[in-house]
C-alpha cells in the first residue's frame, strides 16, 4: 500500500485531506510543521509528500529542498499564494506539482493519482478511450489498429495530458512537467507539439481542448 506524508499546519484542512486520501486506499502520515515533516520523512518510507508552503519552524520550500538532497520522491506543494513567482519557487526547490488553495479535495486526489502515475508508482497497463489506446509498458500509441509513430516528447506529452484529464494545464505547467526545469525554449513549443498530436492522432482532436489565455485540457465526459 502506498504511503503519503501530508504536512499542513491547519488542522481542519489536514484532517479533510487525509480523510479523502485514506478513502482512496492510501496510508497517510500527518505533520503539523516543517520540522515534524522532515523527522517523519527521515524515519519512514513514503511514496509521495504533500507540503503546505506556510508552515511553522520550516516552510514547505525549505522542507522540499532538504528532501531533494536525499530523495526523488514525488512532491506536491499546497499554497494559498497563487502567483507565478510562488509556483516557480516550488519547482525551483524540486517540487513536481503545485496546487493553489482553496481547492476541491476531489481535484487534489485526482492530481495525487496523476503524479503517482507519472512517477511509475500507480501505473495502469493500458489507457483506452474510444479508438485511442496507450500501452504504457511498450510506450506505444494506437488509433484503432494503427500504431502511431510519436517522438518521445510527443508520447510524454500525451501521457501527461491523459494522466491529468479534465484538468486545465497551463503551458508553463506542461513545460515544467514534460520538458523539465532546465528547458529554456519558448512556451510556444507546447502549441507545436499539441498540433502534431492532433495531426498524427486525429481522434484526439475531440478531447484535446485549447483553453484560451491559459493552455490545454484533455476533456473527457466520464458519465
Amino acid at each position: 500500500m502506498l504511503k503519503i506524508l501530508v504536512a499542513e499546519d491547519e488542522a481542519k484542512l489536514r484532517y479533510i485531506i487525509c480523510g479523502y486520501l485514506k478513502n482512496e486506499g492510501y496510508q497517510v502520515e500527518e505533520a503539523a510543521d516543517g520540522e515534524e515533516a522532515l523527522e517523519k520523512f527521515y524515519s519512514d518510507h513514503f511514496s509521495m509528500v504533500l507540503l503546505d508552503v506556510m508552515m511553522p519552524k520550516m516552510d514547505g520550500y525549505e522542507v522540499c529542498q532538504e528532501i531533494r538532497k536525499v530523495s526523488d520522491v514525488p512532491i506536491m506543494i499546497l499554497t494559498a499564494r497563487n502567483t507565478e513567482f510562488d509556483e516557480l519557487m516550488g519547482f525551483k526547490y524540486g517540487a513536481d506539482e503545485y496546487i493553489s488553495k482553496p481547492f476541491s479535495p476531489k481535484i487534489l486526489v485526482t492530481r495525487v493519482k496523476s503524479l503517482l502515475k507519472r512517477a511509475g508508482l500507480l501505473q495502469e497497463s493500458e489507457f483506452i478511450l474510444g479508438d485511442l489506446k496507450i500501452v504504457y509498458r511498450e510506450h506505444c500509441v494506437y488509433q484503432g489498429e494503427q500504431k502511431i509513430a510519436l517522438t518521445p516528447r510527443e508520447y510524454d506529452l500525451l501521457c501527461y495530458l491523459v494522466a491529468n484529464k479534465n484538468l486545465v494545464l497551463s503551458r508553463d505547467q506542461i513545460l515544467q512537467s514534460v520538458w523539465g526545469m532546465d528547458y529554456e525554449g519558448d512556451s510556444r513549443t507546447v502549441d507545436t507539439h499539441i498540433k502534431c498530436l492532433r495531426v498524427k492522432i486525429p481522434v484526439t482532436q475531440q478531447w484535446i481542448k485549447t483553453v484560451r489565455k491559459c493552455g490545454y485540457k484533455f476533456e473527457v465526459n466520464e458519465e
